[in-house]
């Protein structure tokens, strides 16, 4: 019987943000949703994602998917139930 092989993980990483991705995300935001007080930021102590804010509020994290050559963005929005 064949002994099993273990498969090798990669370590876990994510693409870096530029800031021209940034800035395409914010009028990507805008566009979309019609509303120009949208902002997408850079994080303060990451430079793998980015958030979307509301004004002040913050509304979620977008992050950079690089995979097999294409490349797509993942916004993530937790809701609270006391905001329901």
């Amino acid at each position: 019987m064949p002994e099993a092989v273990a498969p090798i993980l990669e370590p876990f990483r994510r693409d870096l943000l530029k800031p021209e991705e940034i800035r395409k995300l914010d009028a990507y935001f805008k566009r979309t949703f019609k509303n120009p007080e949208l902002e997408v930021r850079a994080r303060p102590r990451k430079d793998d994602s980015c958030e979307l804010y509301l004004g002040d509020e913050f509304l979620g994290i977008i992050f950079k998917d690089e995979d097999e050559g294409e490349l797509s963005y993942n916004f993530s929005m937790a809701i609270l139930d006391i905001d329901l």
